[in-house]
């Protein structure tokens, strides 16, 4: 999945003792009803903003996790995330990034729907 807006605020590195560090970016989709949408970056992926900056129009592949957790009274409880693992700068009006992919878009010709069932 993937999700388009502008950055509206960049926190710092968080480091835990076990290791784990992340950073967290909140971006405001350009939609009827905008949206601040917090996205999170984990292990190697922090590095992803290095580069990024307040205002930037980016474009973010994310995934979206979710997770169980039982406190000690015993409630069980569900949280969500959404974890960015790429990162492009989006340019206005042409839908492009600043990145290229590696490999091509496969072409699809009228013949390439010949054996679907509908």
């Amino acid at each position: 999945m993937e999700i388009i807006g502008i950055v509206k605020k960049l926190f710092d590195v968080q480091k835990f003792d076990s290791g784990f560090k992340k950073r967290e970016i909140v971006i405001t989709t350009e939609e009827p009803y905008p949206q601040n949408v917090l996205i999170e970056f984990i292990q190697d992926k922090v590095d992803l903003l290095k580069n990024i900056k307040l205002k930037d129009k980016i474009k973010i592949s994310i995934n979206i996790r979710g997770r169980e957790w039982t406190n000690p009274k015993g409630i069980v409880r569900y949280f969500n995330s959404i974890q960015g693992w790429k990162i492009e700068h989006y340019f206005e009006g042409t839908g492009t990034s600043n990145k290229t992919s590696s490999t091509p878009s496969p072409s699809l010709s009228s013949d390439d729907f010949d054996d679907l069932p509908f």
